[in-house]
């Protein structure tokens, strides 16, 4: 038996070097509204350390309810690394793998790096993989049935 019952993710949160180009990028890859935004006054000290303002950031509401922010905390110049202890990549569901195709098509045009359509067939899942501004590794996924 575990020893926390919890019936999913409520929120995840990423760590940002500029918020106005993060936020610039979010909202034209992924569209979803804001519901939260301190962004206009990430610069002030008060507002970064407090988490009832949170911390200079914005937040996203997914879809399926779930939140996505982010916090303007980390230096400038700092890249993100998928190789440290934390964070791997974040995965976003898509509804299918011309989803994913079409996306790709879309990625290109706004001049976002992106890797290719990957089939996993023996997990029955299609990846497209890309990254955020800060190097953050995003992923969009669809199943394959």
């Amino acid at each position: 038996m575990a020893l926390i019952s919890s019936s999913g993710f409520a929120h995840v949160r990423l760590t940002v070097t500029d918020i106005a180009r993060s936020k610039a990028f979010y909202d034209e890859v992924l569209g979803w509204p804001v519901v939260i935004d301190s962004s206009d006054r990430a610069d002030e000290a008060a507002v970064r350390e407090s988490p009832e303002q949170f911390y200079g950031g914005t937040v996203y509401q997914t879809p399926g309810g779930e939140l996505l922010g982010l916090r303007p905390v980390a230096p400038s110049g700092q890249r993100f690394d998928s190789e440290n202890t934390g964070l791997d990549h974040l995965s976003f569901w898509v509804d299918s793998r011309d989803e994913l195709v079409t996306a790709r098509d879309r990625l290109d045009a706004a001049g976002v790096t992106h890797g290719e359509v990957i089939d996993l067939p023996d997990s029955g899942l299609a990846i497209l993989s890309f990254s955020d501004p800060d190097g953050i590794h995003l992923e969009l996924t669809a199943s394959l049935a």
